[in-house]
């Protein structure tokens, strides 16, 4: 028996029997879904996938069948239920039995699904991207914006065939009040992977002519009600929240907010809720400009009589006010000729005095010349009788050392040659 050899269908065959024995009931789990694939013959193929929490590495991976007949009743179900596609990267709780078989191993089939798990996990998502924004700061940014009036100027981000962009524009364009808007089509892709990629492209466009709007429609419309995840990322959240237009969502769906929806301006339900909105809030512009006109009409004649009363009044007090202000220019021009007559009178006095003193003045400058004409004429005379010339014509010399005049005799040794200058001529001699 020890050396007797067991084939591997024999020891398969076992496992699958040992299984049964062993786990033969259904089990509630709780995975992640990846690698979710349907064939044409209804069946979904899948795999589960449980990952640390921490490190994000995957602990346990198994892989799961749900029979088409059982997929065909479940995935309606789920996407009605959740709002969210049955694809890959979601968290379910689904009910499994586990099953072996000889030739493809181990799997879990799928018999039943509570959405309501998955409803809790995306609520948490959403929870905390919300908790994320509000703690940078930036949750109600766009809500916080003033709609501007009027409001005509429409940037639509939208997918140029939804239905809900058709309809958009017929109930806008057509309205029966007359209004006239201005849209223009930002296109974006609505429901899939680029969801998030494309609108905030739009976003990015309508920024760079951000002059030219009043304000952003993201709107969805005809699309299916799974298709709602692209719409919860923080990356989309965090573009809206903070953009400077308010920003009107019209996605189509009435059971949840998606988290665009809770950090826009303001969240309708479907495309034509938002063009009834707009509209809305035009008719209110436009009731507010009737009762600002209505007012005009009615207080401007008021107001009229109350100014041409003033203006009577006014031009009553005129013959007065002049006659006043007369009177009042009468005495200052009064008052200016006496001190201009007084002024003259005083300067005449004045400049007849210094006529008066002029003679007088004149004799005394001249008596002042003569003496020190006299007194410069002497100091000359005394002058020319010290000057050096006069002194050699009397006889006098002069003895020079070295070009120096010689004053002490003591001053001059034996052998210096000295230089004698007199009135005429001057000679050399040598001390002896």
């Amino acid at each position: 028996m020890e050396n007797e050899a067991m084939s591997l269908y024999e020891l398969n065959s076992l496992v699958r029997r040992g299984l049964h024995s062993i786990l033969p009931d259904e089990y509630w789990i709780q995975a992640e879904l990846s690698d979710v694939r349907s064939n044409y013959s209804g069946h979904c193929y899948l795999e589960f996938v449980q990952k640390d929490p921490k490190s994000n590495a995957l602990i346990a991976k198994a892989r799961g069948v749900i029979w088409s007949s059982v997929f065909m009743r479940l995935r309606p179900y789920f996407e009605r239920e959740t709002g969210q596609a049955f694809v890959s990267g979601i968290k379910v709780m689904v009910k499994v039995t586990v099953d072996f078989h000889e030739l493809y191993g181990f799997s879990l089939t799928v018999v039943d699904i509570d959405p309501a798990y998955t409803i809790g996990d995306m609520a948490r998502r959403r929870k905390g991207i919300l908790k994320r924004l509000d703690e940078e700061g930036i949750l109600t940014m766009n809500k916080e914006l003033e709609m501007p009036e009027p409001l005509q100027r429409i940037a639509v981000i939208s997918s140029a065939t939804a239905a809900g962009y058709g309809d958009f524009c017929n109930q806008l364009h057509s309205n029966k009040f007359g209004f006239v808007f201005y849209t223009k089509l930002f296109p974006a892709i609505m429901q899939g992977d680029r969801v998030e990629e494309t609108i905030i492209s739009s976003l990015e466009r309508i920024y760079s002519e951000i002059d030219n709007w009043d304000v952003v429609v993201i709107i969805r419309g005809g699309g299916a009600t799974s298709d709602l995840s692209g719409f919860d990322t923080y990356d989309l959240a965090a573009h809206c929240a903070q953009f400077p237009l308010p920003i009107i969502t019209g996605i189509g769906h009435e059971r949840d907010d998606t988290v665009i929806d809770m950090v826009s301006h303001t969240r309708v339900k479907t495309p034509t809720a938002a063009a009834e909105y707009i509209i809305g809030m035009m008719l209110q512009t436009a009731s507010r400009l009737d009762d600002l006109s209505e007012r005009l009409r009615s207080e401007i004649p008021v107001i009229l009589n109350s100014e041409s009363e003033r203006l009577n009044r006014l031009v009553a007090r005129i013959p007065l006010v002049v006659q006043s202000r007369l009177q009042r220019e009468n005495m200052r021009c009064e008052r200016m000729y006496s001190r201009l007559v007084m002024s003259w009178q005083k300067r005449f006095l004045v400049e007849q005095h210094r006529l008066d003193v002029y003679p007088r003045l004149l004799m005394y400058v001249r008596s002042v010349m003569e003496k020190e004409t006299h007194k410069i004429d002497l100091m000359e005379r005394i002058l020319k009788s010290a000057s050096p010339e006069q002194l050699l014509k009397r006889g006098y010399s002069i003895t020079l050392l070295n070009g120096k005049s010689v004053r002490d005799a003591s001053k001059i040794k034996s052998g210096d040659e000295v230089e004698t200058v007199l009135a005429t001529g001057k000679f050399k001699s040598i001390v002896k």
